[in-house]
């Protein structure tokens, strides 16, 4: 089932299963901002990464002396048990609880909230997460939205450029065979604020920045100027992917990243894994803007 909001400029759907972004739709226009998936490219269009980012070394983890084991990105993504809490024209809220399916590969309990709301031509994406059990709860949380490159009016690929407000210095993580980060990669960005995208860029996999000081990002065209934006103060990662000469592109921000080659197995030492105590909750969100 797909439900809608709506504001003056945008009308969004979203997906029941996986409680995913579906669409992101200029009411002015008839422009659609979001990849549509295609089976035979990349089916994804905004997968939700819940509760690890990326891939586990060997497919698993150890959690107090116990071997679980999840798929890349976790669970959430392919989840059908969100129920709608609350819906108005420019906003609607998903809720997923843990159960027996969850804690057979994930031993916590939690409510885990999602909600999407429209303001003008901002969408703004925020998740709540809560620690409902009596132990500390261990996560990761990521966002994964493909964006149509090109958008609209045909293009290449060669016509887009990522940019950030600040000038920045930072390498990208090599991405290895089955998932794992492995060491540092090229300088992508040395004094700069740009990331030109080209058929190649990609062949690696994943651009992954672990050190931006930008908390904006945005998709470029050497003409129109700035067409979407993601803001992602809440996060600490950025990862920007496509299959290689797709007709997307992926602005990712996380709050985790996928196990390093060299990694111990254990859910606790995972980089950049988030804990709750029992009770807390905690609240993260980032939000996407068409500019044009």
């Amino acid at each position: 089932m797909t439900y809608t909001i709506e504001s003056d400029s945008l009308q969004v759907q979203i997906k029941q299963q996986g409680m995913e972004l579906s669409s992101i739709l200029s009411k002015e226009t008839h422009t659609e901002y979001l990849w549509q998936g295609d089976p035979q490219i990349w089916s994804g269009q905004a997968p939700v990464l819940f509760p690890i980012i990326g891939a586990l070394k060997g497919g698993t983890y150890s959690f107090k002396g116990q071997e679980y084991s999840l798929p890349k990105h976790g669970f959430v993504r392919t989840s059908d048990q969100a129920k709608v809490i609350r819906q108005e024209q420019n906003l609607i809220v998903f809720r997923l609880e843990s159960n027996e399916d969850t804690k057979a590969i994930y031993p916590f309990d939690f409510v885990f909230d999602l909600s999407f709301e429209l303001i003008g031509k901002k969408l703004r994406v925020s998740h709540r997460i809560e620690n409902t059990g009596n132990e500390e709860m261990f996560y990761s949380l990521g966002g994964h939205p493909a964006f149509n490159c090109p958008i609209g009016n045909g293009g290449k690929l060669e016509d887009y450029s990522i940019e950030f407000p600040e000038l920045e210095n930072d390498h990208t993580w090599n991405i290895m065979p089955g998932g794992l980060i492995g060491g540092m990669g090229d300088k992508v960005l040395n004094d700069s604020q740009t990331i030109q995208l080209t058929d190649h860029i990609f062949d690696g996999d994943a651009l992954v920045f672990k050190h931006l000081k930008s908390r904006e990002v945005s998709l470029h065209h050497q003409t129109r100027g700035p067409l979407v934006s993601l803001e992602f103060n809440d996060f600490d990662y950025l990862g920007i992917w496509a299959k290689p000469g797709a007709p997307y592109v992926c602005l990712e921000p996380w709050l985790g990243i996928g196990d390093a080659e060299d990694h111990s197995g254990l859910f606790t030492d995972k980089d950049g894994i988030r804990a709750l105590k029992a009770g807390q909750v905690e609240e993260k969100s980032f939000s996407v803007e068409i500019l044009e």
